[in-house]
């Protein structure tokens, strides 16, 4: 549950504390005062878009934390799952600043995160129902997922989706290999014709380095080969004056005289090894003399003319060789596979048909989970219904499901489709939901299903944004009835500008707002009896308070304790 909040720079408020408890608190002000920037400020740090215009005029940045603790188990392995544990006390502070510059930053217990790490967090520590909410009743895509909540069906839904997203897998590959085996012949004809042009020229890696290199051989082919006959003759040439004679000769003396100077033996073996090295060098660049091309000018066009071959082969289908090879295998891949799609089209066939099979017995068994659930929600809803001064209605779960011939048709949630349906007037036909309700029938239908699900979803905060609209006297009372009972399973906060509902509070907290030094300023008050009284009173009346306002608010100040027996 949330236990304090901090709200630093944010519209009109400068700085506020909020401390809260377990129970039924509320928020009440005049209109303008800030109640609405407080759950902005809540909004924000659930995660909503940060707006600079929200950071108070003059102020560097805008800040809010709020530290939650009695974490529920689902929200303890959400932060596992992170890498991130609770402080000593099992709670955690989540913060978020704004600056000016429109950055935002996030910390979670001193650590940063992402938007989206916060946003897989915070659904699970809050619940926020404010009039837009109201309004998300009226369109049937949501009422799926309310029927599954108060079913408990997540985990069930989470394994048929993973049914549901292979099948759409296996659909999408059969589609694609269909639109290819249209165009089978064309693509043969084109695959073909690649493998063909590539093959008739039958390039090899590294092909082109070996051509430059020859090439450049050609064309220097004089100057290697008169400076190459020059090292042979010099290190091996017959001439007694080659490196290789005078070598050999000046070991042979150095060794005939190495038993009366015995380093000079050790000199010979030195001489020796040099020319071994010598005449290793001489065979090399005899070697290159023999691999000149005699006829290098031919040579040279047949060069010119491969390269001109390999280069076109680039420009067509890669920038490298390699690049133009690997082309090469995937059009035999490819070509492959449409020479074999009819088989592997069959393939896909089965693997469709078993796909739909498990994803089908999975549909099937959240349909029939839905259905033992419907009766039970419509029943409990008709009660909190009536009980909230609707007490004709008529309330109902419509599930359908879609089939093509003989085949059930599936979708991400299953095979239902499903609607809420409702007359709130005897002798009225049920219509769905969208046609009929009213604002103050949507508040109570909203608050009605809430209050069923609440001990399902597992949301330990709940707070109401003025979902009471449309609706006062008796029915308002009502209404702050069915919310006291609500927030003995769960911290509940309301937003309200009905005293009916605001005298059933456990804590109340006044918001209110002033000028300090020529600016607005918005302030929050903990209210005891007598200031509950006065603000009670004001809500009931006009411009001034009378005694039968603070008699009425003392007598609903006092009813309290009938409904918390």
């Amino acid at each position: 549950m949330l236990l304090s909040l901090h709200i630093e720079n944010i519209a009109v408020i400068r700085s506020v504390d909020f401390d809260f408890s377990k129970g039924f608190m509320v928020l009440t002000g005049e209109t303008g005062a800030g109640k609405s920037i407080v759950i902005d400020s809540i909004n924000l740090l659930l995660g909503a878009k940060a707006e600079r215009e929200l950071i108070r005029t003059g102020a560097p940045f805008a800040m809010v934390s709020g530290l939650f603790g009695e974490l529920t188990d689902a929200v303890k392995g959400k932060l596992a799952e992170i890498g991130v544990s609770t402080d000593d006390d099992g709670t955690i502070l989540v913060q978020r600043t704004l600056s000016q510059d429109g950055r935002s930053k996030i910390n979670l217990n001193g650590r940063s995160i992402s938007l989206s790490l916060l946003k897989s967090i915070t659904p699970l520590l809050v619940n926020i129902h404010g009039q837009s909410d109201t309004a998300s009743l009226m369109e049937a895509k949501n009422h799926l997922e309310l029927l599954d909540t108060f079913a408990n069906a997540n985990e069930l839904k989470e394994e048929y989706r993973a049914a549901y997203l292979r099948l759409e897998d296996v659909k999408r590959r059969i589609s694609e290999l269909t639109a290819s085996a249209r165009e089978s012949e064309r693509m043969k004809e084109i695959l073909e014709y690649q493998i063909r042009d590539i093959d008739g020229v039958s390039p090899r890696p590294g092909e082109e380095e070996e051509l430059f290199e020859k090439k450049l051989k050609i064309k220097n082919s004089e100057k290697i080969t008169k400076n190459s006959e020059f090292v042979y003759k010099a290190l091996k040439g017959s001439e007694k004056g080659s490196v290789s004679f005078l070598l050999d000769r000046s070991a042979t003396a150095l060794a005939q005289i190495g038993d009366v100077v015995p380093d000079f033996a050790e000199y010979s073996e030195r001489l020796k090894d040099i020319l071994y090295q010598i005449d290793d060098v001489a065979e090399e660049v005899y070697a290159v003399l023999d691999d000149m091309d005699a006829d290098g000018e031919e040579t040279l066009n047949s060069i010119e003319s491969r390269l001109d071959k390999l280069t076109k082969l680039k420009r067509k289908y890669g920038i490298t060789l390699e690049a133009v090879l690997a082309f090469r295998d995937k059009a035999a891949e490819d070509l492959s596979a449409l020479e074999n799609s009819d088989e592997l089209l069959k393939k896909l066939a089965a693997e469709e048909t078993e796909a739909y099979d498990v994803a089908l017995k999975l549909a099937n068994k959240l349909h029939e989970l839905r259905a033992s659930v419907a009766k039970e929600l419509e029943a409990k809803v008709k009660d909190t219904l009536e009980f909230l001064d609707m007490p004709k209605v008529v309330f109902f779960v419509s599930q359908n499901e879609a089939y093509s011939g003989d085949k059930k048709l599936l979708n991400r949630d299953g095979c239902d489709t499903v609607e809420f349906y409702i007359s709130a007037n005897r002798g009225a036909d049920a219509q769905p939901l969208s046609k009929i309700a009213s604002g103050g029938e949507l508040s109570r239908i909203m608050l009605a299903l809430k209050s069923v699900i609440a001990d399902k979803d597992g949301i330990p905060t709940i707070i109401y944004d003025e979902i009471d609209a449309g609706v006062s006297g008796k029915t308002a009372r009502k209404i702050g009835i069915k919310m006291l009972d609500l927030s003995r399973s769960a911290q509940l906060f309301c937003v309200t500008h009905s005293a009916q509902i605001a005298s059933l509070a456990d804590v109340h907290f006044l918001i209110s707002k002033s000028d300090v030094n020529g600016a607005t300023e918005t302030s929050v008050s903990p209210l005891d009896r007598d200031g509950r009284v006065k603000e009670l009173s004001r809500i009931l009346g006009g411009i001034d308070i009378t005694d039968a306002q603070r008699a009425a608010a003392e007598d609903m100040l006092s009813e309290k304790s009938e409904y918390t027996k």
